[in-house]
């Protein structure tokens, strides 16, 4: 078991790091579209299409496999003055839903974004199923991580649904 705590730990951070990485080459794209426009005079037309897959693979592999469940926003001014008993019902509602409705879209979701190598960007002639590939990993995710909550909802011995 520590071994696998240590494996994930490990996942985990350099899930972090690519993250990370993402937004500083997101970032550097941006400031450097400014310089090329407003001092220069000559703007880039790719920094714009660098930033926007940059921000569509940071925003969905963050989600994905760095947010931790505690660190989601959630809306629960009703949520939390329930007794533990109709939190559990509402996980276990919620988080059902999730599960089936990714798991129903998973194989179509999957047809479309294979559909998409016959198109490439505008600018960096990148294949777009590859742009769009991050997706099915978030969905994928989604699954498992409400299936987890679901599951924890279901069984409290195995710990609490939500943190």
């Amino acid at each position: 078991m520590g071994l696998l705590v240590s494996i994930l730990g490990f996942a985990r951070r350099r899930a972090e790091n690519l993250l990370a990485a993402l937004l500083a080459v997101m970032f550097g794209a941006f400031l450097l579209q400014i310089f090329t426009r407003y001092v220069t005079n000559a703007p880039l037309s790719w920094t714009s299409e660098v930033s926007t897959f940059a921000w569509l693979w940071g925003i969905l592999w963050g989600a994905a496999l760095v947010l931790r469940d505690d660190e989601e926003i959630r809306f629960d001014l009703i949520y939390s003055r329930m007794p533990n008993p109709i939190r559990r019902a509402f996980d276990i509602l919620a988080s059902g839903t999730v599960v089936l409705v990714f798991a129903y879209s998973l194989p179509a979701m999957a047809d479309y974004v294979l559909f998409m190598k016959v198109e490439r960007s505008a600018y960096l002639g990148l294949r777009m199923d590859w742009a769009f590939s991050v997706y099915l990993i978030f969905a994928f995710a989604m699954i498992i991580r409400h299936a987890a909550i679901m599951l924890r909802a279901l069984f409290p011995a195995l710990g609490s649904a939500r943190s």
